[in-house]
């Protein structure tokens, strides 16, 4: 009589698996990325500045020469001939101060919207985080914005403008306009790339962006109903910050600065996630 066999019983093994889960919010922008490429940052900086002045006879003091001779024609034009009012300021101190922060602000968006496709063959070759891209192009404006403000001390200080506790406040308004600069940036790098119409936008833009802005006329001359819907204007409540915090007259921006302060954070906010949502096709479109 055969003895049927019993099959062993196997143990049940249990397969490892993974799962891979797209990242959600803050993480799905790796920012610390950016901190850890960081001497690559400092070497794109150091490059964007060396090649604007490379080979030129004046180098840098083109840096104040063209400040200087926009506030001359703003002077002789807004300030003499239309009589445009200054708030009670020598137009050329008041043309100069909102020239600074502009200026900052118009160089830092030409130069970042183009950037990514300025750099096609780095982001094609080498992997590093894109970012990095245009918040270069946009510190490399600094050493501009350093020099022009050296220029505005010395014009002020000739009008017997000396300075006050409200410069105190001056770092605060210049890492507005650094954050302003690149919120814009980070949309028009990244729509730039898919779409190259948007080269082509960006000086319109400038231009326009310049009128809506109160470098040449003060704010005061915006009619009250206005006043909100033109504070949506960012660089508005920045250079409007400036004004006051180099001579401490009038009352402080409140409303238009909280106002562009809320913009300029959406802005960045918003561009952080739809330049890193493109960013996959950088190399591939550039």
């Amino acid at each position: 009589m055969s003895v049927p066999s019993q099959s062993p019983i196997l143990p049940q093994v249990q397969v490892p698996h993974l799962r891979i889960r797209p990242s959600r919010g803050w993480t799905a922008l790796h920012l610390r990325d950016v901190w850890e490429y960081r001497e690559l940052l400092y070497f794109l900086v150091w490059r964007d500045v060396k090649v604007r002045y490379k080979q030129t006879l004046l180098g840098v003091l083109w840096v104040a020469l063209q400040p200087l001779a926009t506030t001359i024609v703003f002077t002789l034009i807004f300030g003499n001939l239309a009589k445009m009012p200054s708030d009670n300021l020598p137009y050329a101190v008041f043309a100069l101060a909102g020239l600074l922060p502009w200026n900052y602000f118009a160089g830092a968006i030409g130069r970042g919207g183009s950037s990514l496709v300025g750099s096609a063959n780095l982001i094609s070759k080498v992997y590093f985080p894109r970012l990095i891209v245009p918040i270069s192009s946009i510190l490399a404006g600094l050493v501009d914005f350093a020099i022009t403000f050296l220029l505005l001390v010395g014009l002020m200080l000739y009008y017997g403008y000396l300075p006050s506790v409200s410069w105190l406040l001056l770092p605060f308004f210049l890492l507005l306009a650094i954050a302003t600069a690149l919120g814009v940036s980070l949309w028009l790098s990244a729509l730039n790339v898919q779409y190259r119409d948007v080269g082509y936008l960006i000086p319109f833009l400038v231009q326009l962006w310049f009128f809506a802005t109160p470098v040449v006329y003060p704010s005061s001359l915006i009619p009250a109903p206005w006043n909100v819907l033109y504070a949506l204007n960012p660089v508005a409540g920045v250079v409007e910050g400036f004004r006051w915090a180099l001579f401490g007259k009038g009352s402080a921006p409140g409303v238009m600065l909280l106002i562009s302060t809320v913009v300029v954070a959406a802005l960045v906010v918003s561009g952080l996630f739809v330049f890193k949502r493109m960013e996959r096709t950088f190399a591939d479109v550039v």
